[in-house]
């Protein structure tokens, strides 16, 4: 495979106006490891999840959808929980509302045993986040496990720290963040708010090079509407965002940013047309509604990729 993941898929229930107010919501799946799964799958990445999924009456819905997508689901498997829930709106100023049902989950019983090494040992990257890590401490076992094994095996392993202080204490997640550095080859974090809690800094330069001197190869910091740094091979490169002409949601924008890059990655693209070719599934996707609902197909993102940038060399 091209790509394996580690992390929970949650059921996303979005709607239209305040949650206290909506009659109507529409069902799909989402969760920052699985949407950056289904951007590299639409692109043409073979992939993998590592997960426990729900055995309830949602059970047949996820796994239905993530063999839709092309995700192998040999390590996706049904555990005696229920599924994670949240639910999503977003406002008529555009800030996003956010309820989750996420506790006790069967994704966060993740742990080490679940860990195959011949099913890592099968794919080139490996992949995980902060919120893998956060959702409760076997899961954070069982990424640092995983990152090992990884390591060992040659395969390359991508982080996103995607912090989020609701699951966790800041220190717990800089503690988290800090067993994991030594296993990692891409590191993919974003400034300036998160940055500036994990980081001390909202300079993504700063982090850029904070992070090479921690031994990582390569960092892609992810600066919203102000595009990406990128640091690789001693080098700082300027990426711009691409942007529609419509933003409907952001929600997930920069996980599917994530599978465009590892995607690109992949197919023997360089780090910076990678980076390029991140930047516009990810631009494309904030124009619909939903994590993974409207993540663009691979057509249409190579058309805009070559009108813009030319063939890949």
């Amino acid at each position: 495979m091209d790509i394996i993941s580690i992390g929970e898929c949650m059921i996303e229930m979005f709607c239209e106006g305040p949650l206290s107010k909506s009659d109507t919501f529409t069902k799909a799946f989402a969760g920052d490891t699985m949407n950056m799964l289904v951007s590299a799958s639409r692109l043409g990445a073979k992939t993998g999840y590592i997960t426990h999924v729900g055995d309830d009456p949602f059970k047949d819905f996820l796994l239905n959808s993530w063999a839709s997508e092309g995700i192998d689901l040999t390590c996706a498997t049904p555990l005696d929980r229920p599924s994670g829930l949240y639910f999503i709106s977003i406002l008529p100023d555009g800030d996003r509302e956010f309820t989750y049902y996420r506790a006790g989950s069967a994704a966060s019983c993740l742990s080490p045993e679940d860990i195959d090494p011949a099913y890592i040992g099968k794919t080139r990257f490996l992949y995980a986040s902060g919120i893998s890590q956060a959702i409760s401490p076997s899961s954070r076992a069982a990424v640092l496990k995983a990152f090992q094994i990884a390591k060992e095996a040659g395969v390359t392993v991508a982080f996103d720290t995607n912090l989020r202080l609701k699951l966790w204490p800041l220190e717990d997640a800089r503690a988290a963040l800090d067993e994991i550095l030594p296993y990692v080859d891409i590191m993919l974090p974003t400034a300036p708010e998160e940055s500036r809690q994990l980081f001390d800094t909202d300079d993504p330069i700063k982090v850029i090079r904070m992070l090479w001197d921690r031994g990582v190869d390569m960092v892609a910091v992810k600066c919203g509407e102000d595009g990406v740094k990128l640091g690789v091979n001693r080098e700082i490169h300027a990426i711009s965002a691409y942007t529609p002409e419509i933003v409907t949601d952001t929600s997930g924008a920069g996980d599917v940013f994530n599978g465009g890059l590892l995607y690109g990655l992949s197919i023997g693209m360089s780090p910076v047309e990678a980076t390029r070719l991140g930047t516009i599934i990810a631009g494309l996707k904030i124009r619909g509604r939903g994590a993974t609902f409207s993540i663009p197909r691979r057509k249409e993102v190579f058309e805009i990729y070559v009108r813009d940038f030319g063939p890949q060399t």
